[in-house]
């Protein structure tokens, strides 16, 4: 059995890692084609050094987001490859990429995190989900509200609930982190008495909502450390907006480092969808400036508040920020990657 897993970004490369163990343990050979869609180096390479990566067969560089850019590599690579199987994940130009190319040549996709839903139709991300779920003959959906959604869309291909792997990893690594990195004292920050906040959505890193996003990050009392994205960060810097003495901008960090910082924050303010999870598992309030999330269950039991774009509500909810009493377990249990290579392992070759 052959798979060929497509990856471009922080989160999928976060992913692939407890994957990529658990198809090596049942005899399933993984190529991996790195597709180039994340290429700084504190976005790329430090994650597979982190995470103790084994280097991608096919490094694209494409250097781009367009999934156009990326076709031709990834078409060459199946093309020579000829796996039973390509695996998708989340909702990026690279999942979207890789999904068509596979489609167009006939090679089964299997897409991890299927089923999500926003059900904001101005997000590129919610058309990339919907698209790479009817594309898909295998999918991985990281709970039952995930599968009721696809079969309500009536869905082709066969859905299998797994849970979901970046819990794996957090699971996993988190605890590492907090060990090894000692990210707080170069900081200069304390547990539990800073905020930290990431903002790189493609919406929220022009005006009008970056300037009202800022203002909201500056009226918050005390520290905001911020790891900005490189996007993020020309954004800053072409719109000279002024960042306040409070907040802190930062390069972004490794895996390690990053996970020791969001895990100790008083709050975090993202509109990531996996930090939004991420935050949940570490036992940390979330605030999220989008009108939507595709992880409405961290909200429907008050550990994740929407404020969109407005300053005054995201610098109140901050200041307001708990975890509900109780916190059920979301997104499974930490053993998603054993369930998608069990299934993958098992399934018919082509």
């Amino acid at each position: 059995m052959k798979v060929v897993s497509v990856i471009g970004n922080r989160p999928q490369f976060v992913k692939a890692a407890p994957l990529s163990v658990a198809l090596r343990t049942r005899d399933v050979t993984e190529v991996v084609i790195h597709t180039g869609q994340h290429y700084d180096r504190e976005l790329s390479q430090v994650f597979f050094e982190d995470l103790e990566l084994d280097e991608p067969a096919y490094r694209l560089d494409v250097r781009s987001a367009d999934p156009e850019k990326m076709r031709p590599g990834i078409a060459d690579v199946l093309g020579r490859e000829r796996p039973d199987w390509v695996l998708v994940y989340g909702d990026t130009n690279s999942t979207l990429a890789g999904a068509r190319t596979a489609s167009d040549l006939a090679v089964p996709v299997a897409h991890v995190e299927a089923g999500l839903r926003s059900g904001d139709w101005s997000m590129p991300e919610e058309h990339t989900r919907v698209e790479v779920d009817r594309i898909s003959a295998l999918l991985f959906a990281p709970d039952e509200r995930s599968r009721t959604t696809l079969e309500q869309e009536g869905v082709r291909g066969r859905v299998e609930v797994v849970g979901d792997l970046m819990a794996d990893a957090s699971m996993r690594l988190a605890p590492l982190a907090r060990e090894r990195s000692d990210v707080l004292t170069r900081l200069h920050v304390e547990p539990g008495r800073y905020v930290v906040a990431t903002i790189h959505r493609e919406a929220n890193v022009r005006a009008p909502r970056l300037p009202r996003i800022m203002a909201g990050l500056s009226a918050i009392d005390g520290p905001v450390v911020f790891p900005a994205h490189p996007r993020t960060r020309r954004a800053l810097d072409t719109s000279r907006l002024g960042v306040s003495a409070n907040i802190r901008v930062l390069e972004p960090l490794g895996y390690l480092d990053f996970a020791a910082l969001a895990s100790q924050a008083r709050v975090i303010v993202t509109d990531s969808g996996g930090l939004q999870k991420e935050a949940y598992w570490y036992g940390v309030p979330c605030v999220t400036p989008r009108p939507s999330t595709e992880w409405v269950d961290t909200v429907t039991v008050g550990a994740n508040v929407l404020v969109d774009d407005d300053p005054d509500r995201l610098a109140a909810a901050v200041a307001t920020a708990h975890l509900p009493d109780e916190r059920p377990t979301l997104y499974g249990d930490g053993h998603a990657a054993e369930r998608i290579a069990d299934a993958l392992a098992t399934l018919p070759r082509r």
